[in-house]
This record gives C-alpha cells, sequence and structure tokens, in this order.
C-alpha cells in the first residue's frame, strides 16, 4: 500500500518544476510586489521619490492576475521574497526586495507564507508560472562597518570578503569580491568562495523553491560571484535559471551562459533602446547584436531574457514619447528568440526615468485595460502564441535579418513571422521590401497590428508600404485561428493546434492532465495499488 501523501508529493514535483524548455514558450510580465497591486483593492498614494513601502503584496497579485494573463502573459516574475532591511535607510526603505538580511524568514511587508502558496497556487491553476527573484552575492548593511550579527544565517564577519568597494569593473576579482553599495548602504559580499557558504545557499535555494512550488528563479548580479559557483546552485534550484549580468558586450555575457540556463540579454538591450530613441538610431547595429549572441551564447539567443524595460533602467517612455518609436521598441521582446519580459507599467505608457523614478505605483493607472499599449501587447502574445500553435520549431528557429533597401527599417524572420520594424517616427511612411521573405508564392498574409492583408509575390517576397511609423507583424492567414483574440475574422482554420496556450512541451495543460498521466504511468510500472 503506497501512502496518498507519497502520490501529493510526486504530483507536485513533476507539476511545479518547470525545466529550461518548458520556459521557451512562455512570456513573462514582470513586477514590483510593492508597487503592482493592494489586497484590499485601495489605491495609496506612492512617491517614489520618497522610496517607501507603499503596501502592493502577494495577496494582491492574486486578485490582479486576470488583469495579466488578459494581456496574454502566462508567467510572472516577482521581486525577493526574503526579509530585509527594515526601517528608513540613507535611500529609503527595502520596498524593492534586493536588501536581504535573513534569507531564512519572509518579507512581512508582502505577506505571510500562505500567502506567497496561494499566489504561486493561483498561477498554477491557471496554467501559469511563477519565477522568483533571489539575490546571491550579498547581504545589506545599514552602517560601515555593518552589524554581521543582523544578517542570518550568514552572522559572523568570516562569512564576507573583506571591505572593498568596487571601483575598476574591468578588474574581474574587484567586480566578484569586493562591496556594491557604499558606507551608508553596503551591499556586504558573501565569501562565495566558503564551503559551508556554499552548501547554505545551495540548500536553500532547494527548500525556497520547494516550498512555494516557483517555476523559475531569476538571479540578480551574478557577473559579481565567480562563475563556478553557479552551475551547483542552479542545479540545486531545479527549475529554470536566468540571470542578470549587466554587461553590454556578448563576448563577455557568453560565459555565463554556461553556467546557467539563461541571461537576461543586456547586450541586445543596448542597442535596441539605442535603435529606438530617436529617429536616427542603428537599426543595424541591434541586429549584429543579436548575430553575435546567436553564435556565442550556449544555446543562441533562445531562452535568453529579452526586455525593453526593467527596475534598474529608465523606462523608455522616459526617453521618448514619439507613439510609434515605443510601439516599434514594444514589438520587438515578442518577435525575436528569446523569452518576452514586460515591465509593470510599459502597459499603461508610465515615463518613469532613473530608479527611483520608474518604480511607480500601478494602481494609479486603475489597470485600464482599453488602453493602446495593452491591446499593443495583448495583440503581440497573440501572435507570438499563433506562431508557435503553426509552428513547433518557432521557439527553436533562430532568427534572420533579410534585407529591405532602407537603413530606417529591420526586417526579422521567424518562420511564420515576419516582423517590419521602422524608426523614421510617427511622421514617417515607411517602406519595407524583403525579396527573400520565405513565404510561398502569392501567399496571403495578414499584418496581426492592423489586421489588414498583403499578398506575398510570385516568388514569395514581400513589399509594404506602411503609415505613421508604425511596426507591421505579418503572419500566414493560414495560421491565424478563428478561436484565437488575432484578428480571428480572417481566419479560415477553426481552431490552432494545441500547445499556444497552457503548460507545454513536456508539461500537462492542467493538474488534473498530468495526475492521470502519473498514475497511468505508475499503474502501468507497478504492481503496488492505492
Amino acid at each position: 500500500m503506497i501512502r496518498l501523501a507519497f502520490l501529493t508529493s510526486l504530483l507536485a514535483t513533476s507539476a511545479f518544476a518547470a525545466t529550461a524548455d518548458q520556459w521557451r514558450n512562455r512570456t513573462i510580465y514582470q513586477l514590483i510586489t510593492d508597487r503592482f497591486a493592494t489586497s484590499d483593492g485601495s489605491s495609496p498614494s506612492c512617491d517614489t521619490s520618497q522610496r517607501q513601502y507603499c503596501g502592493g503584496n502577494w495577496q494582491g497579485i492574486v486578485k490582479k492576475l486576470d488583469y495579466i494573463q488578459n494581456m496574454g502573459f502566462d508567467a510572472i516574475w516577482i521581486s525577493p521574497i526574503v526579509a530585509n532591511v527594515e526601517g528608513n535607510t540613507s535611500y529609503g526603505q527595502a520596498f524593492h526586495g534586493y536588501w536581504t538580511q535573513d534569507i531564512n524568514s519572509l518579507n512581512s511587508h508582502f505577506g505571510s507564507a500562505d500567502d506567497l502558496k496561494a499566489l504561486s497556487s493561483a498561477l498554477h491553476d491557471r496554467g501559469m508560472y511563477l519565477m522568483v527573484d533571489v539575490v546571491v552575492n550579498h547581504m545589506v548593511g545599514t552602517s560601515d562597518p555593518p552589524n554581521f550579527s543582523a544578517f542570518q544565517p550568514f552572522n559572523s564577519q568570516s562569512n564576507f570578503h573583506a571591505e572593498c568597494f568596487v571601483s575598476n569593473y574591468d578588474n574581474q576579482t574587484e567586480v566578484e569580491q569586493c562591496w556594491l553599495g557604499d558606507k551608508n548602504v553596503p551591499l556586504v559580499d558573501l565569501n562565495t568562495e566558503d564551503n559551508n557558504v556554499v552548501s547554505t545557499m545551495n540548500k536553500w535555494i532547494s527548500t525556497l523553491v520547494s516550498d512555494y512550488s516557483v517555476d523559475g528563479v531569476r538571479i540578480d548580479t551574478v557577473k559579481h560571484v565567480r562563475k563556478d559557483f553557479w552551475p551547483d546552485f542552479a542545479k540545486s534550484a531545479g527549475v529554470f535559471t536566468i540571470g542578470e549580468v549587466l554587461h553590454n558586450e556578448t563576448n563577455y555575457v557568453s560565459a555565463y551562459t554556461q553556467v546557467m540556463d539563461s541571461v537576461l540579454d543586456y547586450p541586445t538591450w543596448f542597442p535596441l533602446v539605442a535603435a529606438f530613441q530617436t529617429t536616427h538610431g542603428n537599426l543595424s547595429a541591434l541586429a549584429a547584436t543579436v548575430q553575435q549572441g546567436q553564435g556565442s551564447y550556449k544555446n543562441g539567443q533562445f531562452m535568453t531574457g529579452s526586455f525593453l524595460e526593467n527596475h534598474d533602467q529608465p523606462r523608455f517612455q522616459s526617453l521618448t514619447q514619439d507613439s510609434a518609436l515605443i510601439k516599434n521598441a514594444m514589438t520587438w521582446p515578442f518577435i525575436q528568440d528569446g523569452i518576452p519580459i514586460l515591465y509593470y507599467g510599459q502597459e499603461q505608457s508610465y515615463a518613469g526615468g532613473a530608479d527611483p523614478a520608474n518604480r511607480e505605483a500601478l494602481w494609479l493607472s486603475g489597470y485600464v485595460e482599453d488602453k493602446p499599449l495593452v491591446t499593443h501587447v495583448k495583440t503581440l502574445n497573440a501572435a507570438r502564441k499563433a506562431a508557435i500553435a503553426a509552428n513547433s520549431d518557432f521557439v527553436t528557429t533562430a532568427a534572420k535579418f533579410p534585407s529591405t533597401g532602407s537603413e530606417s527599417t529591420l526586417a526579422v524572420s521567424k518562420p511564420p513571422l515576419l516582423t517590419l520594424l521602422t524608426n523614421g517616427g510617427s511622421s514617417s511612411t515607411p517602406k519595407w521590401t524583403v525579396s527573400d521573405a520565405g513565404y510561398q508564392a502569392n501567399e496571403e498574409l495578414v499584418d496581426v497590428l492592423t489586421c489588414n492583408k498583403v499578398n506575398a509575390d510570385d516568388k514569395g517576397g514581400v513589399t509594404v508600404q506602411g503609415s505613421g511609423g508604425n511596426p507591421q507583424v505579418l503572419i500566414p492567414t493560414a495560421a491565424l485561428s478563428k478561436a484565437g483574440t488575432s484578428c480571428s475574422n480572417l481566419a479560415t482554420t477553426a481552431q490552432q493546434k494545441s500547445g499556444a496556450l497552457g503548460w507545454v512541451d513536456g508539461a500537462a495543460d492542467s493538474l488534473p492532465v498530468l495526475a492521470a498521466f502519473v498514475l497511468a504511468v505508475w499503474a502501468a510500472q507497478s504492481s503496488l495499488v492505492l
């Protein structure tokens, strides 16, 4: 007789331990827990300049999952969950979650253990994934020298590198063993060469993932820890790992793709912003950087985290207010090789500059869904899902950049999608001539952003005249579904192939399906019965 508890444990492990491959077709909505939603639906004032807790929490996220899912996202990335510095510092409060003091306790401002488990469960009930941000590199003090006894479980000075602040980022030893922050709020660098520290951190991440059924881990300040620390840490996590390596060179970042599943695609972010923040940006530099990553990263650009905004950088709409440039730039993460990530508030046209201005409270927007950029994001998510449904190799097919005949335009070919971008701005009338678009002769296509039809020529090429500097995302009409949300009135098929939504590529669409599968395998391989 096998106990039901054992089966329950087996199911939980199978259901929630998401692998890198299972993240390939996801799109991620990144949020700051304190700034996304309150548990009671209230809308308290939130002055970003004060750097104070504003009241968002895990219960609030649960109550606003419809908002996220309605845009087409099937994963969320939340702030670090552990206990942080309490009270005011020279730089405000630790509302963001990155000032760790106790890795074994939760941040009570965000809720209880039951609240976090409820969030994880609510996501899984919807077929969505939970990604948690973690900080390994340091603990945070409020004085210099810091009060080491306040750190848990590393409450001895011997657990940390000797004090020295990073000043030379070309010196990798200094980058890894000196401290970030300053004497007001020192980010005290853990001695990750110490075997006890290593063992403790590996056990901690394994427990965190297990206790809260976490599907993925985003790792902060990865380049500040020696590279050979990361493989065992990632293995201990047992789920998808994606690291922050803040650097503009693919050659530097590529080394980190060897020690964890993925990295945030910072090398592409730099030319992406430069390409679209003005009408004079260099689009070819963007394509060239992607091609460098395709050739140097362990898995190419696949599974890298593609983003336009995050909590550490000025919002894109603080750099330009041109609606066409904004739409072109926002289109990029959804049509390239990596995993799209949208930073909360971008869809609501938030325009905060550098930290802390870029960490606004979303409840002040009213979560209005009938807005141009909300619709834009929803359409892009739908187009990506339609492409995945139409081409099972979509997420493993490398993007190409066929010629368009103009320096102010860029074509991205990732069958069945052909995305046409421009940085000409709202007053421009771009034209794209793509002779090697790869479509069938005279194939009927549709721009999912407008639902306007386009026909390929007799050689499968495409010539498109745009307006208002807007991007176009072309897909064969045959790839649309009448049951979909993208130009469904033009669709010729009743239903997309399964796999565009929910848990796919080895994971079940729902927990009941997974349970049935596990039971069937169990029954086939064992004579034991319940």
